[in-house]
């Protein structure tokens, strides 16, 4: 049981125990960042072979292995807005269950379909994994939920922190799944990485069904103003209305989205690239290094953001991304140029998506925030999915490095709205 004790116009919860609400925040961050843990592990071992999975059903040379990639971010956004939805009728406990079991079943048949060489299963698999990663991206906002204003960033980077662990360790762990189905299943090369990673998520969804109470969306007073707004099931039109409206809330989505499709078109194809010039064995540790930058100085990305605002935060990730692509375009046949940019890259998404996150957050109504955050994930994760797509077509046709000019396109127009935006309101501030 509950109770609410009120203060100078404001509340804090606080348990018949005498836990208060800080507590409660320091308990649910553990939870979520076990999650992480885990549920990162499985994500980047899987990841890290989609592209080989495909080039060994259809051929070395196929532009379509950036499929994978796509197919994975196109099912991690179509499920966003699913569980957005559960969590405004069930709190973020019941929503992330319902991603984790997704995510399960997802790895089990892709696993099935890499070991019957079968695409289409393949597909169908990616897509319902695709839920795993959805599930992590929204426990960054149930971080949020009973965070004081000035600490969302903090919050949230704690669990963008915890991916750490195991995003890193996630591809190193290939080979020996690889080699233990092989030698006692007599499993194909590529299925053992599948069906481990199906396992992780049996155990991120048991900490989260058994840990994660009271439901921090519940407690923050979250789902009831969804419900009392007579918001239970969200709308997205309504949301991207919402989005539309607000300015801080546009520059927010641009830096969700830029970094995402910046990101993923680049680190899609770079275990392609580094296999076709025959630095295969180098590919998991570049991956891994990559992983790193996203995840873990976050703890440190979140303290910039919450003391020198958002959206410098933006700015700064923006122009991390373009010195990534622009290294990642002159690295030629060789390996050395994508540690350094490939690290770059995950540390300027970082910031992006800490800073356009935050902002998003604090610039829409409480009434209106679960579907915001689902809707805002969905066309991040869409565009990126897009770039996936489209990435190993873009390499075929024109080469890695024209794929990477392309990501420094797009992380100057960022550049440019970061900028634009942190000027005015500075201005803004100076002349009242």
């Amino acid at each position: 049981m509950l109770r609410r004790v009120i203060f100078d116009g404001g509340s804090s919860l606080v348990t018949q125990a005498g836990v208060d609400q800080v507590a409660l925040q320091k308990r649910t961050l553990r939870v979520l960042v076990v999650g992480q843990v885990v549920a990162a592990a499985a994500l980047s071992a899987a990841v890290t072979v989609g592209a080989f999975v495909i080039q060994d059903i259809l051929g070395q040379e196929t532009p379509w292995g950036g499929i994978s990639s796509a197919t994975f971010t196109m099912g991690s956004a179509f499920m966003s807005q699913v569980l957005a939805r559960r969590m405004s009728q069930k709190g973020r406990r019941v929503g992330l269950q319902y991603g984790y079991s997704l995510a399960i079943a997802g790895g089990l048949l892709a696993g099935f379909a890499v070991n019957r060489s079968s695409l289409p299963l393949f597909i169908v698999g990616l897509f319902f994994y695709g839920s795993g990663q959805a599930s992590n991206l929204l426990s960054r906002y149930a971080a949020m939920d009973l965070a004081a204003p000035n600490e969302r960033s903090q919050a949230m980077s704690y669990i963008l922190f915890g991916s750490t662990f195991g995003a890193v360790f996630g591809p190193v762990l290939i080979k020996p799944a690889q080699d233990f189905g092989v030698n006692f299943f007599g499993w194909s090369k590529y299925t053992g990485p599948w069906i481990a990673s199906a396992c992780f998520f049996v155990f991120a969804l048991i900490n989260v069904a058994v840990r994660l109470r009271p439901d921090p969306l519940e407690v923050s007073g979250g789902l009831n103003s969804q419900q009392g707004a007579g918001v239970i099931t969200p709308n997205l039109g309504a949301a991207l209305r919402t989005i539309k409206s607000i300015r801080n809330a546009r520059v927010a989505l641009a830096s969700m989205v830029i970094s995402q499709v910046t990101m993923v078109a680049v680190m899609t194809m770079t275990p392609v690239h580094l296999k076709l010039h025959g630095h295969e064995d180098v590919s998991p540790y570049v991956i891994s290094l990559h992983i790193a930058g996203m995840y873990a100085f976050s703890p440190l990305v979140g303290k910039f953001t919450d003391r020198h605002g958002k959206l410098l935060s933006i700015s700064v990730g923006a122009i991390l991304l373009a010195m990534a692509t622009v290294m990642a375009a002159l690295a030629g046949e060789a390996a050395t140029l994508l540690w350094p940019s490939l690290w770059l890259l995950g540390l300027g998404w970082s910031f992006g998506l800490i800073g356009g996150s935050s902002l998003l957050v604090e610039s829409v109504p409480d009434s209106s925030r679960v579907t915001v955050q689902g809707a805002a994930d969905l066309l991040m994760s869409f565009c990126g999915g897009m770039a996936g797509f489209s990435s190993g077509f873009i390499r075929k046709a024109f080469g890695f490095h024209t794929l990477s000019n392309l990501g420094t396109v797009l992380a100057l127009v960022l550049v440019v709205i970061g900028i634009r935006r942190l000027v005015s309101v500075r201005i803004a501030r100076t002349s009242l």
